[in-house]
Order: C-alpha cells, then sequence, then structure tokens
C-alpha cells in the first residue's frame, strides 16, 4: 500500500472526534480484543471506555495502553501520524482501517 493510500485510510491530520473514534476502532481491533476485555485492562467500567471510544475522546490511561501493550502511539490515535509505528503494527492498523 502506498504512503497516500495509508494517509488517507489514517486521516493523517484529522483531529475530527470522528477520525479519532476511526483510529480507536481499529486499534482495539487489531488486539483482537473486545471493548469489554480492554475496559477490564484499563480498570474501566466498559461504559466509560465505550463513551471514549464512540465520541472520539480517549483518556491518557487509554492511549498509554495502546502504547505499552500494543505499540500504537499517541501520534496514530490523536493525529494519524503513523511513520514512527512498527511495520506489523501498520499492516493491522492499517487491515482495520480498510474494513471499516
Amino acid at each position: 500500500m502506498d504512503i497516500d493510500k495509508k494517509e488517507q485510510l489514517a486521516r493523517t491530520g484529522d483531529v475530527s472526534p470522528e477520525a479519532i473514534r476511526l483510529r480507536l476502532l481499529a486499534a482495539r481491533r487489531t488486539t483482537g480484543l473486545q471493548q469489554l476485555e480492554v475496559a477490564k485492562a484499563l480498570g474501566l467500567k466498559k461504559t466509560t471506555f465505550h463513551s471514549q471510544e464512540s465520541r472520539g475522546a480517549p483518556s491518557i490511561a487509554t492511549m498509554k495502553y495502546y502504547y505499552r501493550q500494543h505499540r500504537i502511539d499517541f501520534n496514530f490515535i490523536l493525529h494519524g501520524d503513523f511513520a514512527q509505528l512498527p511495520q506489523d503494527v501498520q499492516d493491522r492498523l492499517f487491515a482495520a482501517l480498510e474494513a471499516e
């Protein structure tokens, strides 16, 4: 996949809640976990995590979780910047974004 297609899928530079929501969904899908499982890992109620994901407004704890446990960093979640992500993480994220 070329860089232009990746930027389009990641909505690079788009900081709208909708774009962040799409990237959060892709991040969770790459983990293979359901919302309840991520919420438990974060020590949150499922409704709290669901709210963050659906509003495109992740907490710092949520972003730290994705970075520390799954190597998906803040730059991708908030801005769609994927250049610093490991290739295997990029591959999984773009597969999830294409499935949207």
